[in-house]
């Protein structure tokens, strides 16, 4: 079910999903790039998000995934069949994506179910679809400072820590850099706002996810779009600053 529709968060850059997990479009000249299609059942929201901005599936060029988790995978193939538009992401998060391999993380989920956000979030993934999405039959691999031939033209930032294969999109020409969860802005297990790392039960490594940050640092993007949370409009260097000085979460 629809939760809202597209807002734009940047020129030609529109944000749909959920309060509790994004996915993007990028209109570029008419023709656009899905980043990262959260959740299975965020699938209505796509056609009559498209018809809001005067566009339709045919419009759809590309889908590129910042990485291979549940909530970033979500309808990627329903789109992929019903667009035609080809599905990228890095070689390392392949297996994430086209089958039913889970990544192991670094830390229990149980200590973070103290928190009614922990239960939230699980709630949502039951009810849209996120515990087992549809893997995604054919994908494209794309590599670390790779410009992908796709509208809008972003460069490839290899930020591993949350998953192996982990990776920032950056749209220059746009100002804005895809985080995925690489950082977020509304911890999903917490439900603590700010700039930060995402929590240890979800990274296959911390330590490798906080080296990664330097990498969204060096495009001085003004506005960082994470996979959970509101846009963060001051700066990729303050968004970094903040995170760093959180820490592990």
């Amino acid at each position: 079910m629809a939760e809202f529709a597209p807002t734009e968060v940047a020129h030609g850059v529109h944000r749909f999903g959920s309060r509790l997990v994004n996915c993007y479009m990028v209109d570029d000249g008419g023709r656009l790039t899905v980043v990262d299609c959260g959740l299975p059942g965020f699938w209505d929201q796509v056609e009559p998000g498209l018809s809001s901005l005067g566009r339709s599936l045919q419009d759809v060029a590309a889908i590129v995934l910042t990485h291979g988790d549940n909530d970033h995978v979500g309808f990627a193939e329903r789109l992929r069949e019903a667009s035609g538009a080809p599905v990228s992401i890095h070689q390392e998060d392949v297996p994430l994506a086209t089958t039913k391999e889970e990544k192991e993380t670094e830390a229990s989920l149980v200590p973070y179910l103290r928190h009614p956000a922990a239960w939230a979030l699980l709630a949502h993934f039951a009810t849209n679809g996120g515990m087992a999405p549809p893997p995604v039959a054919v994908v494209d691999t794309y590599e670390d400072g790779q410009t992908l031939e796709v509208p809008g033209a972003p460069r490839v930032l290899f930020t591993p820590g949350h998953t192996s294969g982990h990776c920032a999109i950056h749209f220059e020409r746009h100002g804005v850099v895809f985080a995925g969860d690489a950082l977020c802005t509304r911890n999903p297990l917490t439900g603590k706002v700010g700039s930060q790392l995402l929590p240890s039960a979800f990274n296959v490594s911390s330590e490798r996810a906080m080296a990664s940050l330097g990498a969204i640092e060096a495009t001085a993007a003004q506005t960082v779009l994470p996979g959970h949370g509101e846009p963060w409009t001051d700066g990729a260097a303050a968004a970094v600053e903040e995170a760093r000085s959180r820490g592990p979460t």
